[in-house]
């Protein structure tokens, strides 16, 4: 049995679905206020039980991980948390899982991180992250953490919310700084078989792997990508990131959710990229291509509506 956290998020929801074709045994712990509309099919035979609860609680996730031999780790607050958020959901929930997941005997907890998560970054992202790592680390569980680059999907909060911003903005994008530090997104499907595979990769355990897509990209190439696949043409313009930060604060008080968020601005800050080779050595299969991947699903997206729903969506409940 393998417990899964966080399965209605965006990687969760796409690992649950390939782990009913591949007919696994699971359970996910999730709140009362995730039950309604699950993403997956709940009428398949292989859909996952379902234990409710939050991280947070440790009497419930007890419940949820005894019987387990794995927990896939991927409750978190990256899009949509403040600092509280990160530290209540995230910190507090990896304590939780250490305290449980030792005390229930599991065999192995394995976890999605950020490149560049280090307990002493200046970055609150990467801390957090790095934090998260540490307690794993030192829970006395053997674990697997898997630092990925950006993680971009037909659904997802990063791609899909530069696509709104053009749209919304019919002239110009404001560009942290230079636009020049380097990105290595990764496609959802294949940071999803990365994690499925890693269940069977025994020279996985207790160690930390950095992956990321088929190609390094500039902040500002990556910008141009997008805008060529929408053909929606804008100005770039460089800003300084403190004022650009300071913008994306007024925002976050003016609408229930910013489309940049200060997580944004945080894995924008500096270089983030893995060897291009690892995602194969690794795991034994090569990543998508940025571009030819966008062409399958963003230019058939209404992003006007997207950014809509997006700024007026209600943040998640840090349960």
């Amino acid at each position: 049995m393998i417990l899964i956290t966080g399965a209605t998020g965006l990687i969760g929801r796409h690992l649950v679905r390939r782990m009913m074709d591949a007919t696994l045994p699971m359970r996910c712990l999730l709140s009362d206020s995730r039950l309604r509309n699950l993403p997956w099919d709940t009428g398949n035979p292989h859909a996952p039980e379902i234990i409710i609860g939050a991280v947070t609680d440790e009497e419930a996730f007890f419940r949820a991980v005894s019987g387990c031999h794995a927990v896939i780790h991927l409750e978190n607050a990256m899009w949509w948390g403040r600092r509280r958020d990160l530290e209540r959901v995230e910190l507090a929930g990896a304590r939780a899982l250490a305290a449980v997941a030792r005390a229930a005997r599991v065999g192995r907890i394995i976890t999605i991180s950020q490149l560049g998560a280090a307990p002493s970054s200046a970055y609150t992202l990467h801390r957090v992250k790095g934090e998260v790592e540490q307690i794993l680390r030192g829970s006395g569980v053997a674990f697997t953490i898997i630092r990925s680059g950006i993680v971009y999907a037909s659904e997802d909060s990063f791609i899909n919310h530069i696509a709104g911003m053009l749209r919304v903005n019919p002239l110009f994008f404001l560009l942290p700084g230079a636009g020049d530090i380097v990105l290595h997104p990764i496609y959802i499907d294949d940071l999803v078989e990365a994690v499925y595979r890693s269940l069977n990769l025994i020279r996985l355990v207790d160690s930390t792997v950095e992956i990321g897509g088929a190609e390094y990209m500039s902040l500002r190439d990556l910008m141009r990508t997008v805008m060529r696949v929408t053909g929606m043409r804008r100005f770039l313009i460089g800003m300084p990131p403190y004022l650009l930060r300071w913008l994306t604060g007024v925002y976050s008080r003016m609408l229930p959710r910013s489309l940049m968020t200060s997580q944004w601005l945080d894995i924008l800050a500096a270089n983030r990229a893995a060897p291009l080779g690892n995602t194969y050595d690794y795991f034994g299969f090569q990543p998508r291509r940025f571009e030819e991947t966008l062409l399958t699903y963003l230019p058939q997206r209404r992003h006007f509506a997207g950014a809509l729903r997006g700024s007026f969506r209600r943040r998640p409940r840090a349960d």
